[in-house]
């Protein structure tokens, strides 16, 4: 059962033993006693990297299973919107609103003298407990039956064992799941740059946004931007299975921090060209389509916006990775930022043919 089917009341509910295991898992198991412990549910999704396996995500019971060596249980993501209702003494975890959750962990972690520390998402992570905090976008249903994206995000956690409990997400296993090492780390603040402190961009569909035209390089992509050095630079290797970095090393997107968008390059031509932007929604210059204000607004009411002009305008929606909507043919999908317990519109703007993968 999927979360669009799972009613809250209808969540199991799991008692952290800290670092010691989660609910029936254990720290250290193998997959096989994993498995029999959820009653023999099946990983729909997993990964196995250099032959090993690395993890297994549960959907029916909205966790995952990450391995380290043999393979051994290291770590357990419990998701925010399908998994287990998780308690620490007399404090619930997940699918809470994070500032609130936050709130109880101080107080507990006051009450038994350990420290709490922000992590690389700015939200709590006790190492005396094992546990990192994180949160996701709360989707719903609407009145007609469909998932919708909300306006706020609740929690969801990474329980570790004691090997991993000094630094979760710099853990080797843990990396081989999600790999944050070059996401833009937040220090627990989530400040929302004002209207009139942002520039305005035009858009002109699948050729520019603001001074960037789509096919400029790199170098023309700093010198539009008036010679912003990018903050944060990502990038990937040809053969992503081998560990040593073997090959040339291909640059796939730049955070330019003062101008508040990131630029996203593909190899039409075999050299780094600009296929995508993305404004970023707490900080990027304002865009407006069809006199819609797109960044930095309540993303429901942007999206209710969009909706109402396409269908006044007889035009097709389109749904991308993540629930993204936009026009269909613009090459636009809006997208959510977080910002502290809500989400903020932000959006990506792309060339003709570039493949939008969230």
């Amino acid at each position: 059962m999927r979360w669009w089917n799972r009613k809250p009341e209808e969540r199991a509910r799991w008692t952290l033993d800290p670092l010691v295991g989660v609910g029936p898992l254990r720290f250290g198991m193998s997959p096989d006693q994993v498995e029999a412990a959820l009653d023999g549910a099946v990983a729909y999704v997993s990964q196995s990297t250099e032959n090993r396996l690395s993890w297994q995500q549960y959907g029916d019971v909205g966790v995952t299973a990450i391995y380290g060596q043999g393979p051994r249980l290291a770590a357990v993501a419990i998701h925010a919107l399908d998994g287990p209702q998780v308690r620490l003494r007399d404090t619930e975890l997940i699918a809470r609103v994070p500032s609130e959750a936050c709130s109880d962990i101080q107080d507990l972690a006051r009450r038994e003298g350990v420290a709490v520390r922000v992590n690389w998402s700015g939200d709590p992570e006790v190492e005396a407990w094992g546990v990192s905090m994180g949160a996701a976008q709360e989707w719903g249903l609407s009145p007609e039956g469909f998932a919708q994206r909300g306006d706020r995000v609740i929690t969801d956690a990474l329980l570790v064992g004691p090997e991993l409990a000094g630094d979760p997400y710099g853990a080797e296993p843990v990396v081989r799941w999600r790999d944050v090492r070059e996401r833009e780390p937040n220090p627990g603040a989530w400040p929302v740059t004002a209207d009139r402190d942002r520039p305005r961009w035009d858009w002109a569909p699948l050729e520019s946004v603001g001074p960037l035209r789509f096919g400029m390089g790199p170098q023309q992509v700093a010198a539009a931007l008036d010679g912003e050095a990018s903050a944060a630079r990502k990038g990937h290797y040809p053969w992503s299975w081998r560990s040593d970095g073997a090959g040339q090393w291909y640059l796939d997107e730049e955070r330019f921090d003062r101008a508040g968008v990131t630029a996203h390059y593909w190899y039409p031509a075999g050299t780094p060209a600009l296929g995508a932007v993305t404004v970023h929604g707490r900080t990027g210059p304002r865009v407006a389509w069809g006199g819609i204000e797109l960044i930095g607004r309540t993303l429901s009411a942007v999206e209710a916006a969009l909706i109402r002009y396409l269908e006044d305008h007889g035009t097709d929606l389109r749904v991308g990775c993540g629930g993204d909507l936009g026009p269909d043919g613009s090459h636009l999908y809006v997208r959510a930022a977080r910002a502290g317990d809500a989400v903020v519109s932000e959006a990506r703007f792309c060339a003709p043919g570039w493949e939008d993968h969230g």
